[in-house]
């Protein structure tokens, strides 16, 4: 059985961390990192294969399609393309850096953090790759638990706070989301008299114009809230400063990602003459673009790193939105090669803040200086990822924009003028506080004294920065491997639009019967 080219090395990203969580939660305390360890560098392994073995010309790969509840219509059914590729690998990448970087961080209910953090990863690897259109809801919710409990139990001072407001932010766009995947699924049981939830059985459904503006609001809501975009973005600062290092890492690197994903495999392709009706293209664009100038300008006056950082992420994926709504080669591979490059140096920088805390304890910019003396190579570092942050040219953050204006400027090209002071600000909040925090006079004695980074941080952080310089240097074999999948669902989506068209008037909603009464009247 040639395991790469079958549906069980999916099952086993997706189910092998959940086992390792059991395993991880029954284990004595002190064994508990090990194990995760173990499983997060074996869930790496088996995955990175996947980057060599894959064909982009093959389209959906690694396909499972067996019946779990038939009767209704619920099957097992996965599938990996180009565009979930990389998103798999990211989440796979950053599973073992995670538990390395709570190595010392989490002293307290050990068993209960790591299986938690397993069990998260399985609902990350799910969501990515799950082609039943239950299964996916199952996989999203899932992903919830584990993500309130890293936040409410290990989380900081407002822990509780930031928890609650992170679920049921999820929650109400999750539920509406619900309602439209049932409206689908009896929709098709009407139409075909069977039940199922497949995908591609929701990509054949005829639906008005109506019906598709309907329930893109119901699906965009939730991934909106997910990515998040302007104005939904005001639960993720308390969650990025509340929740513990591993948590702020998974958060920015993979489950901000599932909202942009969702755009793209579900929002986009089910209800293609909603999704680029020129008045919701503007609107997402325009706060797209609202997104990377304010939030820019928020993040510059932030007296806590972290809340910076985290501001931070709200204007990168911005960019993401807006190059996904551009709906060209350029703009939507622009926003994949975003994901991966948002995904590799915001934690990054949550990383090296954690490291920070666990020196000095504190977050606030004002409590450091002259950190260049005292701990070079952090420093280094430090200086590093904020710079791959801002985009620098060599970095995988300046490819990945650079795509996404290039996309925007072909449709949308003031919007995408705007767009590109983004740029600009991100120099304007992210330097200022480095010069602060490095360069500034060590003139804190507690400053002085603090350790450099040794060997576990450096295993950590070394593996980030050589992925940020190769995609930022050579990014082809990331695009190569994209295009085909893109280029798919631009044409898959264009079809669809041509189909439904927007009702330019009252007659077009007619049924054709009463059209062709009143005609021959």
């Amino acid at each position: 059985m040639d395991f790469y080219g079958s549906h069980w090395v999916l099952t086993f990203l997706i189910f092998f961390p959940l086992a390792g969580a059991v395993v991880a939660a029954l284990v004595p305390e002190r064994l508990a990192r090990s194990v995760a360890l173990g499983v997060g560098v074996i869930e790496l392994l088996v995955a990175l294969p996947l980057f060599w073995t894959f064909d982009p010309a093959a389209g959906m790969q690694n396909r499972i399609d067996v019946p779990w509840m038939a009767d209704w219509g619920i099957g097992y059914r996965l599938g990996l393309d180009g565009i979930s590729l990389f998103m798999v690998l990211l989440t796979a990448f950053l599973l073992p850096l995670t538990v390395l970087g709570s190595w010392s961080y989490i002293r307290d209910r050990q068993r209960a953090f790591y299986a938690m953090l397993l069990g998260l990863t399985t609902g990350v690897v799910g969501v990515f790759v799950a082609l039943d259109m239950f299964l996916f809801y199952v996989f999203w919710e899932i992903m919830l638990i584990p993500m309130y409990f890293l936040v409410g139990v290990w989380g900081g001072k407002e822990r509780i706070y930031a928890a609650v407001k992170f679920f049921l932010y999820t929650a109400f766009g999750s539920l509406l989301m619900l309602v439209a995947i049932l409206y689908l699924y009896f929709k098709a049981q009407g139409l075909t008299g069977e039940a199922t939830f497949a995908y591609e059985a929701f990509l054949a459904l005829p639906l008005t114009f109506t019906e598709q503006a309907l329930l893109f609001a119901g699906f965009a809501l939730a991934f909106a809230i997910k990515v998040p975009i302007f104005p939904f973005h005001t639960w993720l600062p308390h969650a990025h400063v509340q929740a513990p290092t591993a948590g702020s890492v998974v958060l920015a690197g993979v489950l901000l990602k599932m909202g942009t994903y969702g755009f793209l495999r579900f929002a986009l392709p089910l209800f293609p003459a909603a999704a680029l009706n020129e008045t919701t293209v503007l609107i997402f664009m325009s706060l797209a673009v609202i997104g990377i100038v304010y939030t820019a300008m928020v993040a510059a006056v932030q007296p806590n790193a972290k809340r910076l950082v985290a501001y931070t992420s709200v204007a990168h994926l911005g960019f993401a939105i807006l190059g996904i709504f551009a709906f060209n080669l350029q703009g939507i591979q622009g926003a994949l090669l975003l994901m991966i490059a948002h995904g590799l140096s915001t934690p990054m920088l949550f990383f090296l803040l954690g490291m920070m805390y666990e020196r000095r304890h504190t977050y606030e910019i004002a409590d450091y200086g002259g950190l260049a003396a005292s701990v070079p190579i952090l420093s280094a570092m430090l200086v590093f990822a904020a710079l791959a942050t801002i985009g620098l040219p060599g970095t995988s953050g300046f490819v990945s924009e650079f795509l996404v204006l290039l996309g925007a400027f072909q449709t949308h090209p003031y919007l995408a003028l705007i767009a590109a002071t983004g740029v600009i600000f991100a120099a304007y909040y992210m330097l200022p506080p480095l010069q602060r925090i490095v360069f500034n006079a060590l003139d804190r004695k507690e400053n002085r004294v603090i350790p450099d980074l040794n060997r576990r941080e450096l295993t950590i952080l070394v593996p980030l920065v050589a992925l940020i310089i190769w995609i930022g240097v050579y990014p082809r074999p990331v695009l190569d491997r994209m295009e085909p999948a893109v280029s798919q669902l631009i044409h898959q989506v264009e079809g669809g639009r041509m189909v439904v068209a927007p009702p330019t008037d009252h007659a077009a909603e007619r049924p054709p019967v009463a059209a062709a009464d009143e005609e021959r009247r």
